[in-house]
């Protein structure tokens, strides 16, 4: 089907204003923050921005019978080209599909619509003395929807885990348009093990399944206080022992994050009024609770980390706490400030290691940094072993392009040889999907399975998530 004539089919679906064609607008939905889509353009065949389920299944129906690719997009922040039509097609923008649809209190869930933002989900629960505890950095811009698709996690992911603890049920139009509600008709019990648990299925999923129209999630009572300790270390393998120290204490914070040297310097280039101290390693772990137990944790994690660390501040003073998290909060844009023509570029940027192999992972990606020629800031989650890697390059330069690209590969290879993945809360996309015959072997073969026994025409977000065809998985 031509260009002109499938804007013409879609158009009997949505009202012309909902349905993109001209050639800026598609241009807009071309890229998202991946490395990848700096230097390849995906620009899809049109554009749609659907409001309701019926509209959707109408469209799944028409490319399903004509074979045109669909790609369900929401704030577009992810890293992995995701939400990209790498193969042309239809994209569904579901990002002004943004409706919080009712807040049950009593059972403590939420019923939401797609595009609703994370943080507005969230100032929305405040009023009702409830948050949805995954707390990814993107929380500005990252949709619910997104979430979902991804199985995000971030900041706070020790204590409350990723998205999947928290989707009790979805609605998701399938690729021929036939609509479905997982987690049970109507169900409102937080507990069911009734059938195959079919929302698991498609949490993660990246849209290669079908859509998710709507999401049933389970949310918490907001903690009533929180503190913050800053633990500052001269050797670097002392901040990830200081974690296990702290976990066989008993403790379990709500957040562990990792900062190293070149993080460190980035930050204080970046915004020298926060002043970190120069170090090896900084460790921030957030508690959360009641006041009570606030503050004996807090105490006990600062007596700990004492033991390795150079200097320990333990905080509750909401200003203060600000003051020990700005740094963490910045370094993601501070870290291109390391060089004057540079961009940090966010590619490799998202491996996961188990806890015993994380100071191995931080100083063999401090080698690869040298053997590359290319500036590397390391930060993360810690505490799960979730480490993000910021390349910072040149991006003009086509040498340094390529040496990015050399060490982009080698540290997804690495992951894996440390018996880890190549991403821990990102996303595999178009980026990494040359490695998951490499991580998961023949259960790769039953992923595409399962794509083929639900998509049968290969329409819902082709050329993502599963191993590329004729790809063997070596490592």
């Amino acid at each position: 089907m031509d260009k002109a004539r499938l804007g013409a089919e879609l158009k009997k679906i949505f009202p012309a204003e909902r349905v993109l064609t001209g050639n800026l607008e598609l241009k807009l939905y071309s890229y998202d923050s991946s490395f990848m889509a700096r230097f390849q353009s995906f620009v899809p065949d049109a554009v749609v921005l659907p409001q309701s389920t019926e509209e959707v299944s109408a469209v799944l129906r028409l490319a399903c019978a004509h074979s045109i690719p669909v790609v369900p997009r929401g704030a577009g922040s992810g890293e992995t080209c995701g939400c990209l039509a790498t193969r042309g097609g239809i994209v569904l923008d579901l990002s002004a599909w943004d409706t919080i649809e009712e807040v049950d209190t009593e059972n403590m869930q939420v019923f939401v619509r797609p595009g609703v933002v994370h943080y507005k989900l969230n100032e929305h629960l405040a009023g009702h003395g409830l948050f949805f505890p995954p707390d990814p950095g993107s929380t500005r811009m990252c949709t619910i929807g997104g979430m979902v698709a991804n199985n995000s996690s971030g900041l706070r992911a020790v204590k409350y885990g990723a998205t999947e603890q928290y989707v009790l049920g979805l609605e998701v139009v399938l690729p021929d348009g036939q609509v479905i509600n997982t987690g049970g008709v109507g169900c409102r019990a937080l507990k069911n093990v009734s059938g195959l648990n079919l929302t698991k299925l498609f949490v993660g999923s990246e849209g290669i399944l079908g859509v998710i129209t709507k999401v049933r999630l389970r949310v918490w009572p907001r903690p009533k206080a929180r503190g913050i300790a800053m633990a500052v270390f001269s050797e670097l393998d002392q901040a990830p022992a200081t974690v296990l120290d702290v976990y066989q204490s008993g403790i379990l914070p709500s957040g562990i994050e990792i900062l190293d040297s070149s993080a460190i310097q980035a930050i204080n280039l970046y915004k020298p009024e926060i002043n970190l101290p120069a170090a090896e390693a900084i460790l921030i772990f957030e508690v959360d609770g009641n006041p009570a137990s606030v503050e004996w944790e807090g105490r006990q994690i600062a007596e700990i980390a004492g033991r390795r660390a150079a200097s320990v501040e333990w905080a509750t003073n909401p200003q203060r706490m600000a003051d020990l998290w700005r740094g963490r909060s910045v370094v993601a844009i501070a870290a291109a400030r390391l060089r004057a023509d540079g961009s940090r570029i966010f590619a490799g940027e998202d491996i996961s290691v188990p806890l015993n192999r994380v100071t191995e992972s931080l100083r063999r990606i401090k080698e690869l940094s040298r053997q590359f020629g290319v500036t590397v800031v390391n930060y993360g989650h810690i505490g799960d072993g979730n480490i993000h890697t910021a390349p910072v390059i040149n991006l003009e330069s086509p040498e340094e392009v390529a040496s990015a690209n050399g060490l982009v590969d080698a540290i997804h290879r690495l992951a894996i040889e440390l018996g880890g993945s190549t991403t821990g809360e990102h996303g595999v996309g178009a980026v990494r999907n040359q490695y998951t015959l490499a991580e998961h072997g023949e259960a790769a073969t039953i992923m595409k399975r399962v794509k083929k026994a639900l998509d049968p025409c290969n329409i819902m977000n082709p050329g993502k998530l599963l191993a590329p065809e004729g790809d063997q998985g070596s490592v």
